[in-house]
């Protein structure tokens, strides 16, 4: 039987990533809950809005409500302070809870206890008071945040003066010049790191990684500082190191995180899904770890979903130029929208001018199981003649056929350009 899963909050980067890792996974049924309107409800299926802000009295009581009404079996935190405010509060939740101990989690949220617990562990960063920084640059923090929220390369003191005005809670470092890294790993139940990979993190926007790939030579100084870290903190399931190369080109730690990383989704291409391995060792079923030993670079933009207003009980589709494209055979997008309907119990009929025989061409491609109908029009006639349900959309290559049967029969009519917001 699913267990079920609340991910909160479910529009994050952690968030999503945890819905790309578990989506098909035969075990664990998602459940996406928001306390602000954003990218998650366009992507779970099961969704719930409005929760109180974490800030509020009222967050932890609608948490507990949520679990008992909706027989939720594990939450799974997607955001670092989140997941400190329900660890702290696992055992009345009435739920476990993904993620490191209470302890670890408050010792990874701020900067400033992490650098005082690890230092003289690994290389952590020079810190000062604002009266004691007599050089720069420096770089400049809040002590608790995420991203890139209030992070800056300070140049001189009046801009250190107002930096700190805006961002009063915040830690000011030595600048480190070099190159940037994540070390993503996995500890399990018993305190066993099985997993410590290390990525480049080529090009960052607003504090995420959108261009990376694996460290593939001098690997041991990475899984080093790992072993050391995870000697020290007690850590269960996944969680991230940020290290950056000093002026001498030593590592350094910039922070420690108890959760899966956005950008983790590299190594999930690799063979190792943090977010699954997180939930089978908090039921204490054995995990282990395989990775794939092959190159890979992942790039990151912003994606677009969509959510249309309007239903339909049949697709009629173009052929040729819009489902089959002759130089590269079919139409990946049409087709993963055509199986989308077909999984829907949508009808699918296919209107087409093609100059030979329609049908023995579809059983050529092994696609004809997908259509209902066959309309095979050879004599010039409309394609909106054919078109007998009101409760239908069109698909076509073709501005005229799409002006033609938009007029005719007064239903939405797509391009190829705008099959994205149909699937």
């Amino acid at each position: 039987m699913k267990k079920n899963v609340l991910v909160f909050p479910c529009g994050s980067e952690i968030g999503l990533e945890v819905y790309r890792s578990l989506k098909h996974s035969t075990h664990f049924n998602l459940i996406g809950a928001n306390s602000v309107e954003d990218h998650g409800r366009f992507v779970f299926e099961n969704y719930i809005g409005d929760l109180p802000f974490i800030n509020s009295g009222s967050f932890i009581p609608a948490m507990k409500r949520l679990v008992k009404e909706l027989a939720i079996d594990i939450i799974y935190p997607a955001m670092d302070s989140v997941i400190a405010l329900l660890k702290e509060h696992e055992e009345e939740l009435g739920c476990p809870v993904v993620g490191s101990p209470a302890a670890t989690t408050a010792i990874c949220l701020s900067k400033k206890e992490t650098y005082r617990v690890l230092d003289g562990v690994v290389r952590v960063p020079a810190t000062f008071e604002k009266e004691e920084v007599d050089s720069y640059p420096v770089f400049v923090k809040p002590v608790v945040g995420y991203g890139s929220r209030g992070a800056r390369k300070i140049t001189n003191a009046a801009q250190l003066t107002c930096h700190l005005e805006e961002y009063p809670d915040s830690v000011i470092t030595e600048f480190l010049p070099g190159e940037e890294y994540t070390v993503d790993c996995f500890t399990d139940r018993e305190g066993r790191l099985l997993f410590s990979g290390a990525r480049l993190r080529n090009r960052i926007s607003n504090g995420i990684s959108v261009n990376t790939r694996p460290v593939e030579s001098g690997v041991e100084e990475f899984e080093e500082i790992a072993r050391t870290i995870n000697g020290k903190l007690t850590f269960r399931g996944a969680w991230f190191v940020q290290l950056k190369r000093d002026a001498d080109n030593k590592l350094c730690l910039l922070e420690v995180a108890s959760r899966l990383g956005g950008s983790s989704s590299l190594f999930r291409n690799k063979g190792v899904n943090f977010a699954q391995m997180s939930l089978f060792d908090l039921l204490e079923i054995p995990v282990s770890v395989i990775e794939n030993r092959y190159s890979i670079e992942m790039d990151r933009a912003l994606d677009n979903k969509y959510k249309l207003g309007i239903s339909y009980n049949e697709v009629y589709i173009d052929f040729d130029d819009c489902l089959f494209l002759e130089k590269q055979f079919y139409n990946t997008d049409v087709m993963a929208f055509l199986f989308t309907c077909f999984n829907k119990g949508i009808k699918i009929s296919v209107l087409s001018r093609h100059r030979e025989n329609l049908t023995e061409k579809l059983d050529k491609l092994h696609i004809s199981f997908l259509f209902d109908k066959v309309l095979h029009l050879t004599n010039g006639e409309r394609k909106s003649d054919y078109i007998t349900n009101p409760d239908s959309i069109f698909i076509d290559d073709s501005f005229a056929e799409r002006k033609e049967v938009a007029l005719q029969k007064g239903i939405p009519v797509f391009g190829l350009d705008m099959i994205e917001c149909l699937i």
